[in-house]
């Protein structure tokens, strides 16, 4: 082959592109998936695949020396997969050998590869080297395929013994061997001496901040250090820290483009402007300084030491020490690992590191050696990494492993917390530097000696911190402890004057304030327990203790038992009671204290001292906040004695105003609460129990072991017990009320839902371009806050011009996005869409057609019926603004058209004329005196053909053109025109005279530019469109957005500053392994119904998928015929999923934004006229040239935004050929500017042996494949704790920018808000109170709620707790925290404190809550803004929901246990606490206490009717009984008011579509059982909320984001809420039973059901909702199929390796895990709430007849005989299966047919001699199904000893029996609604109600219709 002509066409495929739409290429990886320990071969098998159609040979020529290296490099192959490539590969080899052979050009292989490598250097290297227009990245690869070249060429030479290579080709290698180094890859800017031209070089900021790093003077470098770089002075000030610190090549570029990047963006925002602009100001290099190291000095300052930033004396040198210092933190930072997650830790090694840094600048000498100082760990490569990282990492692994993947309790190993809290005492510093081996820190990984003792040295421990996790429900009372003592003590006042029975106005006698004061002896009883509390829960911690905590404990506990014992003694030496004087009497001292009630009041008033001074602190917070900050030792110790002092939770105070604001929302809501509660439960309740306590005889139902008792305590207990469990869970149901009204309140002050509709949108959008500029064009001037909705006039001057063509680039572009996201078709875009470039001769404003359609006809009608005057008519016209507009606008364009159209002198007189005498009549008032309109329309039919034409532009229909505009002179001259004018006739007559036609020269078509063929298309629009455009955009999507966006505007947000004077951001997202992209054959898998994804779709958005077959312009049957459209197709449909395409695709609008706001703010006024597409629609020099817009634009995007997706498992994807790594890739192309980081395993030989080594790698795409920028090694695995936070901080590296949002793998984005973001960045810099901002809150919109009735209560629900529920929680309470997700992080503040999520496995099951937690407690402060939002999935089946639930609920049980919330606990002063508990933790005890309530109320029920209590209390005082039990029925009513939890949701939907809307919503929402739904919900969150506190086992739970429309079979539904529902269901409705059988306080049905009502329904909820939220639950077949299904899993034997979903047994073990793994308290307290069932037994055993009255307590004895007997004869069943079934089959028989007989002659004779009735079978029943229950859940719980009994085979027997029971009683009422057809029915329009109105034609669906493709 002669010429390299083909080269530029196979080696530089560069990707098409476009917003709309992606390109996928399958096969990326063919040929690569090259094995992780022959990395170093794989861009050998990339150029012998590039180069394989141009030179077979060559490429084989590649392969083989590949072949021959990975040999070398893994002779025996023994690493993973390597035998099988090598041989694979040499498959190849063999295949290819002759055919290549036969295509070789030269004669030989060394003069074949080198013929190529001089054509491939001289064709293709040189002739893309074109200076500054090269295109850099092609340059690069092409550099890179030539070395590899030449290492080929240079074997196969060697091989053929060919002598000297050709001195033309060692020049060529020697050429492109410098411009390797040089063409290095690079992630934003081009470092390197090639990339000096690029335009992001070119800018000044950048230019200052690279000349800052390379001013190197002074610094003295090792001489074997890159010699050759050095001498040609390339090398900075982190090339100078890497020689010294021995820090990766990797990590130091990649650290030196962040802290370029970061110097660049804040010297450009500096104020005023430095001066020269390209040399670094030191005001940027203090601000990042100050930033950075914030954390680090106040660090230093808590533990008393100096600092070690020590700047030099001489000026000149400040500035490089500063970076040098900056530098050095950074470097550290970057490859910390895992320890990043330890700040204080990174403190540690930062303080030492730049003492040494100091010395070495310093020039100190060491006294031992006399030499220089050097590092104390030198400078060879990756030495940080081995000597300072790797030894703290195998600590933190080594304490992880402890863990045993999060089953071992949290106090038998130290968290990421416990560690990092290692370096919050002074003690650390005993570590030394170099860190001793022998450092207590690394007890646990010290090396035990080996030998004949060694067995008895276990590794020692180094023992949890401040705090031990201990696994108990006491947490919520020690983390809060204020709270339940204000709660304990208002319910003893309460009591106190309930019971006093006097008027709230008479509390101030004597005797009742003398009482009252009692509160104090209980408060110091609970000081009491909390001090104990503190020391056993803390003393897992002991190995750590120091002396001063100790003693604080010890103290702590006598003074509350000393005060425990005073306050009790004085006032009972007061009291003069009977009772107090039997204690007077027992100690006779109290007699000789006189005055002792002054002597009471003395002691109470010393008591409350500590807490006047609490108060005094409480008003004023800045005394607070400074005395905490504070050194001073007396305050030390004052602060010592009331909290331990530790690093975090100091001074985390608010303003004074903000405190006020939460206080007073604390304040009225406790007055409500008390006063419902005094006035509706506990006074009404008094009177009754002092009834019951006056009751002597009380005739027993059963054996009463205290028959003389008095009092009744036990019927007072069931009384009260209920009422006080409300009391304390009401609070949070008035927390709901107050913070809905708060909230719906915020909100309206906001202006949110100002625009709701389109009707609101039309009347308001005149004033949007002025909001738009107001808000999102950046200016100098200041302005005031909010801005007004008044109209504008529509007069245009030359800035409202430029604003309104501002505004239509904009708004245009949103339209677009709408278009290629197919919300919108092409006639709703046109009608959306503003004229991109105004005419200069218009005078106006030219608003979007669809607010002037239909004006045009209906103000034709007008004028043509119009008979008044001139001003009337015109008067009419101006009343709609937008039909003036519209008039104007058309008049204007006629005239532009005849322009444009008419050449000739002659035809332009008589146009002018007409024209002329129109206007001249309409200042005068008679254009209707002299001009017939009834013709109007006549003309304005012609104009309207003439119109088409032009659209057409078809020349052949210049002569139709011709003769149109005859007849419109006709028609204007002859039929409007009264009065003939003489200069027309003339004209007229001269025409004639020269004999030439009118019109008969005209230019058509004429020039077709951009502009006027958008004018024409407007102008016809205008013209024809006859509808009122009232419902344009039709979409639903489409039209909330714009609402939302239109109303945003309007709000209150922070002036957006220019593009290059935003602050800086990133986003990453944490993706596993979820979906990219649909595959086809994803899209066409149908479910067990027939319905595919595409199918499902098609339905749920038929409106969307009309505008995609428009948008591909063809049939829907050909889009499965062409690839490229099923491509499309597929990318629609992952489009409408929870993908990461999807959210890729919504977050590089972030970067288009961008790009067309840099414009906006860069461009000219000419250039903003012209419009933004000239600029985006690039010609191929303006993207390679460094100067035009396009590169420019490019530049300040990169500077600005970046985007990581860290997909953690991308290598192991790559390498199995997953197809998601080709999705990821393609993502990659399609958006260039997206960065990959993943974690690579690569398995590398050291001494002998292959070692699995971990990196962590950043690649993006570089001509369709991928390319690796940065390569940073870890000390080990990166997944030590919990995976998504690990995940993020092994990325968070490559990020860059001043602000990080994190966002999740199913959320999306929209164009329109991205253009929002430079505001909501401002508001880092706004006043947010006394601290600024650390974290801002964002709102999301739940785009899932479309897709089920589930979904849409799930998508309401979280839309609430998104939107109203953090806007009350950041204003006023001051107690937001991070939920996840969209969030905007201040990215300094978090990578030095810890980073944006924690990471300990377990504890940090919700990581994302904990990094709000660690904000708030290190002084942060986080804000809410609603005026931006980001989309949302969510959930939207049921067992997905339950799932995310689940792990919540799980979440919130560690959180509980966590020391965050107990700091916070103490930390916050009183309100704001209150806050933190009902908001966190407490919301999930809250609904804990809501279901506890009605087991109090039941058991209380149970033992009353079962004792005969009841029937006495109802005997003895009937009427006042029944005051009684009303009351206490007040008490259970109040459960019900769980459904005012809706109540947020009302308000929201309220606030923001109409009050109207939410009470519509709100009954379709009760029809469709929400009120089920909600009720079942809060099962979920008390199962494992509870579970995770008692016994652990909290992990994560993947839900799946799917499309559900599947039927869940019965066994799934019954493995997923056996435990957390229906045992508990089935429990009460036990209950309820029994009670309905023994009770005597209701007389009939009717007042059982008005007892029990609510109870009925939280049972039928929790049984049923499965089945009735499940598609198909009740369809006939499937109901068959189920049941089947069923009882094979359910018979199905167990074993190692059978999953649960197989075998009952399996499952029945895997429900038991937590209990084999909870620690000695957990199992105490599973067999103490096992106990409540024996009370059945006992009770029952007396009611029955056969017992005949007998009340002895034989009687229970005998009744546990019967189980016995029960027992042995299952086991004897048992025994005779396994002995005889075999071989004496008959034998077995015959013993069964004994026991049968023995059982029905016993039945018999207890009829017939005993009294048995039927009805006594039946109770028995009742009494010894929970007993046996019991006695299995004991024996579970005590498995170890019920194994070694060798019962664990009857337990699991008599388990199975129960599952089958209960299945039964489940599945039963299921099957019988099943039979009938119509239950079917109801139950699919209940679930897909949401669906139906959107055109989802379910019956179709779930009768498995198939669409025809």
């Amino acid at each position: 082959m002669a010429s390299g002509v083909n080269f530029e066409h196979t080696l530089s495929r560069r990707p098409s592109r476009s917003a709309a739409m992606t390109t996928f290429s399958m096969e990326v990886f063919d040929n690569e998936v090259v094995p992780s320990s022959l990395q170093s071969i794989a861009p050998i098998l990339r150029v012998a695949k590039e180069i394989q159609n141009e030179r077979p040979r060559v490429a084989y020529l590649c392969r083989f020396y590949a072949f021959e290296k990975a040999h070398r490099l893994d002779p025996n192959s023994s690493g993973r997969g390597v035998r099988q490539f090598k041989t694979s590969l040499h498959q190849r080899l063999d295949r290819d050998n002759a055919s290549t052979l036969a295509s070789r050009v030269k004669k030989t292989d060394a003069r074949e590869i080198e013929s190529f490598y001089k054509q491939y250097y001289e064709h293709y290297v040189l002739a893309l080297n074109k200076g500054e227009q090269a295109d850099r990245a092609q340059l690069g690869k092409a550099y890179q395929t030539a070395g590899v070249l030449f290492e080929v060429l240079c074997a196969v030479n060697k091989t053929e013994k060919v002598e000297e290579v050709a001195p033309e080709i060692m020049a060529a290698a020697n050429d492109v061997q410098a411009k390797k180094e040089i063409y290095s890859p690079y992630n934003i800017l081009p470092l390197d001496s090639a990339g000096a031209s690029q335009s992001i070089m070119q800018l000044d900021e950048v230019k200052a901040s690279v000349s800052a790093l390379r001013n190197t003077v002074g610094l003295a470098w090792p001489s074997s250090f890159e010699q050759t770089r050095q001498k040609a002075g390339e090398l900075d000030i982190l090339d100078w820290l890497r020689a010294m610190f021995g820090f990766q090549r990797d990590n130091v570029r990649n650290q030196r483009e962040h802290l370029i990047l970061l110097l660049a963006n804040i010297h450009t925002r500096l104020v005023p402007k430095p001066e020269p602009q390209n040399k670094l100001d030191d005001r940027a290099a203090d601000a990042l300084m100050n930033k950075l190291f914030k954390n680090y000095k106040s660090w230093c300052k808590y533990l008393g030491r100096k600092h070690s930033l020590r700047l030099p004396q001489a000026q000149q040198e400040v500035q490089q020490r500063k970076i040098l210092y900056m530098g050095l933190y950074l470097l550290i930072w970057g490859e910390a690992a895992n320890v990043r997650f330890m700040p204080e830790c990174l403190c540690y090694i930062f303080h030492n590191m730049a003492y040494e840094l100091h010395g070495l600048l310093a020039g100190n000498v060491s006294i031992v050696t006399g030499e220089n100082i050097k590092p104390s760990y030198g400078g060879d490569d990756e030495s940080f990494l081995r000597k300072v990282i790797t030894p703290i990492y195998r600590v933190i692994e080594k304490e992880a492993k402890k863990g045993k993947n999060g089953k071992a309790p949290h106090i038998a190993w130290c968290n990421y917390d416990d560690l990092n809290e290692y370096f919050w005492s002074s003690d650390c510093f005993s570590l030394g530097w170099p860190m001793r081996d022998d450092g207590e820190f690394f007890k646990s990984v010290r090396e035990v000696p080996q030998g004949k003792r060694a067995h008895q040295k276990k590794p020692g421990k180094l023992g949890k911190s401040y705090f031990a996790e201990t696994r108990t429900l006491w947490h919520t009372f020690r983390s809060f402890d204020r709270l339940w003592t204000f709660l304990i003590l208002a319910l003893q006042i309460m009591v106190i004057i309930a019971w006093s029975n006097i008027s709230l106005f008479d509390i101030l006698q004597k005797n009742v304030l003398y009482s009252m004061s009692s509160i104090f002896i209980t408060a110091a009883l609970l000081r009491l327990v909390q001090s104990v509390l503190d020391l056993i829960l803390n003393f897992p911690g002991y190995l750590r203790w120091k002396i001063t905590d100790v003693l604080r404990n010890f103290l702590k506990i006598i003074v509350s038992l000393a005060w425990s014992i005073i306050l009790p003694m004085c006032y009972v030496s007061q009291n003069n009671s009977p009772s107090f004087s039997k204690i007077k009497d027992m100690l006779p001292f109290l007699n000789k204290m006189k005055g002792a009630s002054s002597l009471y009041i003395v002691v109470v008033a010393v008591y409350l001292l500590p807490n006047l001074l609490a108060a005094v602190l409480f008003i004023f917070p800045m005394l607070r906040r400074w005395i905490e900050n504070s050194d001073w030792l007396i305050i030390r110790f004052l602060l010592w004695w009331s909290q331990p002092r530790i690093y975090v939770g100091r001074g985390m105070h608010e303003s004074q105003f903000s405190l006020l604001k939460y206080t007073l929302f604390w304040v009225l809501l406790l007055c409500s609460k008390f006063a419902f509660d005094y006035f509706m439960m506990i006074k009404p309740l008094v009177k009754p129990t002092q009834d019951i306590m006056d009751i002597n005889h009380v005739d027993y139902a059963w054996h009463e072991f205290l028959p003389n008792a008095k009092h009744n305590y036990g019927a007072v207990v069931a009384l009260w017990a209920p009422v006080i469990l409300v009391y304390f869970m009401d609070t949070q149901i008035f927390y709901a009320i107050f913070s809905t009204f708060y909230g719906g309140f915020i909100g309206a002050f906001d202006r949110l839902g100002e625009i709701r509709t389109l009707g609101m949108l039309r009347s308001r959008f005149q004033s949007l371009p002025g909001a738009f500029n107001a808000h999102l064009v950046p200016s100098n001037k200041t302005r005031k806050r909010g801005y007004s909705l008044s109209k504008q006039s529509n007069e245009v001057n030359e800035s409202r011009r430029c604003e309104a063509a501002k505004f239509a680039q904009l708004w245009n572009e949103v339209i677009c996005s709408f278009r290629e996201e197919d919300l919108i078709n092409d006639r709703n875009m046109d009608l959306l869409l503003v004229p991109y470039s105004s005419d200069p001769s218009l005078k106006l404003i030219q608003w979007p057609p669809f607010l002037l359609a239909s004006k045009i006809p209906i103000a034709l009608d007008m004028a043509a019926q119009f008979k008044s005057k001139d001003a009337d008519l015109w008067k009419r016209i101006c009343a709609d603004e937008y039909m003036k507009c519209a008039v104007i606008e058309c008049y204007e364009s006629f005239k532009l058209v005849l322009n444009a159209l008419i050449v000739g002198e002659t035809e332009k007189r008589i146009i002018g004329i007409i024209i002329k005498e129109v206007e001249s009549n309409i200042p005068k008032n008679t254009l209707l005196a002299n001009f017939r309109m009834r013709s109007l329309p006549d003309l304005c039919k012609k104009f309207v053909e003439l119109v088409e034409i032009l659209k057409e532009s078809d020349p052949s229909k210049k002569d139709r053109v011709v003769l149109l505009l005859q007849d419109m002179l006709e028609v204007v001259s002859r039929d409007m025109m009264v009065n003939e004018i003489r200069e027309l006739a003339e004209v007229g007559q001269g025409s004639k005279d020269s004999a030439k036609q009118l019109f008969a020269n005209i230019v058509f078509p004429p020039p077709n530019t951009a502009q006027w063929d958008e004018q024409i298309r407007r102008l016809y629009l205008l013209l024809t469109v006859k509808e009122s455009a009232i419902d344009v955009p039709t979409n639903l999507e489409a039209r909330r957005r714009i609402a939302f966006f239109t109303n945003s505007l309007f709000m209150y947000m922070p002036r957006a500053p220019r593009v290059r004077k935003m602050l800086s951001f990133s986003v990453m997202t944490p993706y596993y392994s979820e979906e990219t992209v649909y595959s086809k054959s994803d899209l066409e898998m149908e479910n067990e119904d027939g319905v595919s994804i595409i199918y499902y779709l098609q339905k749920i958005y038929p409106d969307e998928w009309n505008n995609f077959v428009e948008r591909l312009n063809c049939k829907v049957s050909e889009i499965w015929e062409n690839e490229e459209k099923i491509l499309q197709l597929r990318h629609w449909a992952s489009l409408r999923g929870q993908t990461l395409s999807r959210t890729i695709r919504g977050m590089m609008y972030y970067r288009r934004a961008l790009k067309l706001q840099a414009f906006l703010d860069m461009a000219t006024e000419d250039e903003i006229l012209e419009g933004y597409k000239t600029i985006i629609e690039p010609s191929a020099e303006d993207k390679k040239s460094q100067r035009s817009v396009y590169t420019q634009l490019e530049a300040v995007a990169d500077m600005k935004f970046t985007y990581v997706a860290t997909c953690q498992n991308y290598g192991n994807q790559k390498l199995s050929g997953d197809r998601r790594a080709t999705d990821i890739l393609n993502l990659m192309v399609n958006n260039p500017s997206l960065r990959v980081a993943y974690i690579d395993e690569v398995e590398e030989r050291e001494s002998g042996k292959n070692q699995k080594v971990y990196y962590s790698v950043l690649v993006k795409a570089v001509d369709n494949l991928d390319q690796e920028i940065y390569r940073i090694k870890l000390p080990g695995s990166a997944k030590v704790g919990e995976g998504k936070p690990e995940n993020q901080n092994h990325a968070i590296i490559f990020t860059r920018g001043e602000a990080l949002q994190t966002i999740d793998m199913n959320q999306d984005n929209y164009l329109e808000e991205a253009f929002k973001m430079r505001n909501l960045l401002e508001e880092f810099n706004e006043d947010h109170g006394v601290r600024s901002p650390t974290i801002l809150g964002v709102r999301e919109h739940i785009f899932t709620g479309s897709v089920s009735s589930l979904a849409w209560f799930m998508s309401n629900q979280e839309t609430s707790f998104v939107t109203i529920g953090q806007r009350v929680l950041a204003r006023p309470l001051k107690v937001r925290f991070h939920y996840g997700h969209p969030d905007v992080f201040d990215r300094i503040f978090h990578i030095t404190r810890g980073g944006i999520s924690k990471a300990s496995r377990g504890i940090n099951l919700s990581e994302d809550i904990f990094a709000g937690f660690n904000s708030t407690l290190r002084r942060g402060n986080i804000t809410h803004h609603e005026y931006i939002q980001v989309g949302k999935g969510r959930d939207v089946g049921l067992n997905q929901i339950s799932l995310f639930e689940a792990k919540v609920a799980c979440g919130n049980g560690e959180q509980t246990l966590s020391r965050d919330i107990y700091r916070l606990g103490h930390r916050f002063d009183f309100f704001r606490m209150l806050s933190c508990y009902y908001t966190t933790t407490g919301f999930y005890v809250s609904s804990m206490l809501v279901v506890l309530t009605v087991y109090a109320y039941l058991y209380g029920k149970l033992y009353l009717s079962l004792s005969g209590l009841e029937k006495t209390i109802v005997r003895h005082a009937r009427a006042r009984g029944d005051d009684a039990l009303t009351a206490v029925m007040a008490s259970q009513s109040i459960v019900q008011l769980g459904i005012l939890m809706t109540l947020p949701m009302v308000m929201e939907i309220g606030l923001e579509r109409g009050f109207t809307t939410a009470a519509g919503d709100v009954i379709i929402m009760q029809l469709q059982l929400a009120a089920v739904f909600f009720t079942f919900s809060l099962g979920t969150k008390l199962h494992y909320f509870g579970r995770t506190v008692l016994h652990g086992g909290a992990k994560y739970r993947a839900t799946g984001r799917g499309f559900v429309v599947r039927h869940e079979k019965f066994a799934e539904n019954y493995r997923m809420y056996s435990r957390s529902h229906f045992t508990k269901a089935l429990e009460l409705m036990i209950l309820l039973i029994v009670y309905h059988a023994y009770g005597t306080a209701t007389p009939n049905s009717k007042a059982y059901l008005f007892l029990t009502f609510s109870m009925w329904f939280l049972v039928i909820s929790w049984l049923f909702s499965p089945f009735l939220f499940n598609p198909s639950g009740f369809e006939w077949q499937k109901i068959v199929e189920d049941l089947e299904d069923w009882t094979k899993w359910i018979s199905n034997h167990g074993g190692i390796g059978v999953p649960a979903t197989k075998s009952w047994e399996s499952w029945w073990d895997e429900e038991q895990e937590h209990l084999q793994y909870t620690g000695f308290s957990g199992r105490f307290w599973e067999i103490v709430l096992s106990l409540r069932f024996f009370l059945y037994q006992y009770g029952v055993v007396y009611q029955l007849h056969v017992t005949q009255n007998d009340k002895s307590i034989v009687v229970y004895g005998l009744s546990w005989l019967v189980i016995v007997a029960v027992v042995i004869i299952l086991k004897i069943v048992s025994m005779g299966r396994k002995k005889f079934s075999a071989d004496f089959q008959l034998m077995f028989r015959l013993l069964k047919l004994f026991l049968f007989i023995a059982f029905i002659i016993g039945l018999i004779i207890s009829i017939k001699f005993l009294e048995l009735t039927i009805g006594d079978i039946f109770a028995s029943l009742l009494g010894f199904l929970p007993t046996g229950w019991a006695l299995l859940l004991i024996a579970q719980a005590c498995r170890p000893i019920t194994k070694g009994l060798g019962m664990w085979g009857s337990v699991k027997a008599l388990a199975r029996g129960y599952e089958y029971l209960m299945g039964f009683v489940i599945f039963a009422p299921v099957a019988i609604l099943a039979w009938f057809p119509f239950v079917s029915e109801f139950q699919t329009r209940l679930l897909f109600n949401q669906a139906f109105s959107r055109g989802l034609q379910i019956q179709r669906i779930l009768a498995g219709g198939k669409k025809n493709k």
